[in-house]
């Protein structure tokens, strides 16, 4: 089968490996189509992933969507031809000397497993090979097509960021960073019941699509607008203000922004970040910081029967997001227009 390797930093090429073989709580899945996690899968590719720095070459990817064609002897809640989202292959399932996985979610054939299933039969442990990710290895029910279905991936992430954030309807919210997940945080949080809603970028054309999804109010990163919000009377500022950059800094010019009691929500890597400082008397009295750096499965999971009703209602498209589509045999090329920040998500085929 194709797989996606990671041989040096910045360097890809497509190789031939074994389909691999399902165990018992799992099933195979034939790869429709994957898309790119923009900023984890670059930094896997540079090298700089945290713990993976020095395991190349590596097989590559984590979003992905596609049938299920055979069914392990103890996987019941898996049935041949069904979709399901987020199959890997780990080391061992590669069988491919010294090739290691980056999860493998780009690989032409993946492995999802039943979750359920072992909590059930008692098995849910790492002695018996269970892994957290397994929570998210879910079926897809009929009728979202396999565009909607791998934006899952990303949407589930962070619709459930929102129980980790504690926001609730009702509530004004600032989202610094126009990537995929910024303007998630966006879309999701109209259709979620957030009242206002405003994005900084320094994109013109992201601060564009944000307006198109749903957003109150856009500005420029540094501008004079997004400056004023931090003069705004006590009694009008935000509930919460959102990190999908990852920086630092963005602590310091959000304190002032939120109200008593209000949070600031980092979401995603400080990729390498010992430390970091909060300059206290910046913020009022009580406040809160919540970091983001891993999803929380269960959550996680909980998000997709509401994203599939919106999808399903036409509420929510993957066409929305899908910037670029590439095959891929040309991995390198998709990669490399990531890197040059054109991308809100690519989508790759397998024909």
């Amino acid at each position: 089968m194709k797989t996606v390797s990671v041989t040096e930093p910045g360097q890809v090429t497509l190789i031939d490996t074994p389909i691999p073989k399902p165990k018992d709580y799992q099933a195979l899945v034939k790869t429709e189509v994957a898309c790119i996690c923009n900023n984890t899968d670059s930094e896997l590719v540079a090298g700089h992933f945290p713990g993976m720095e020095e395991s190349f070459p590596f097989a590559l990817g984590h979003e992905s969507i596609g049938k299920v064609i055979e069914v392990g002897a103890r996987a019941r809640n898996f049935s041949e031809g069904q979709r399901a989202v987020s199959g890997l292959v780990f080391d061992d399932e590669l069988e491919t000397q010294s090739l290691k996985s980056g999860w493998g979610g780009f690989c032409e054939y993946v492995l999802v497993n039943d979750h359920e299933a072992m909590v059930e039969d008692g098995v849910n442990s790492e002695e018996h090979g269970w892994v957290e990710v397994f929570e998210i290895q879910t079926s897809v029910e009929a009728g979202i097509e396999p565009e909607d279905g791998v934006l899952l991936c990303t949407w589930r992430e962070v619709l459930g960021a929102f129980r980790d954030f504690h926001l609730r309807p009702g509530d004004n919210v600032l989202i610094f960073g126009g990537g995929p997940v910024g303007l998630s945080f966006v879309k999701l949080g109209r259709l979620f019941g957030l009242s206002w809603i405003g994005l900084v970028d320094h994109h013109k054309e992201k601060r564009d699509l944000a307006s198109a999804y749903g957003a109150d109010a856009t500005f420029d990163r540094g501008g004079k607008g997004v400056k004023e919000l931090s003069k705004l009377d006590p009694s009008k500022k935000l509930d919460a203000v959102i990190d999908a950059v990852g920086k630092p800094e963005i602590i310091h010019s959000s304190l002032p922004m939120i109200k008593r009691g209000g949070s600031i929500c980092v979401y995603g890597f400080y990729a390498g970040l010992k430390e970091f400082t909060v300059p206290n008397s910046l913020g009022d009295f009580n406040y809160n910081i919540y970091i983001h750096q891993w999803p929380t499965r269960l959550y996680e999971k909980e998000s997709q029967p509401v994203l599939c009703e919106w999808v399903k209602d036409g509420k929510l498209s993957g066409a929305e997001f899908i910037s670029h589509r590439f095959n891929i045999n040309d991995i390198a090329d998709a990669l490399s227009a990531v890197q040059q920040r054109k991308v809100i998500k690519a989508v790759l085929s397998y024909d």
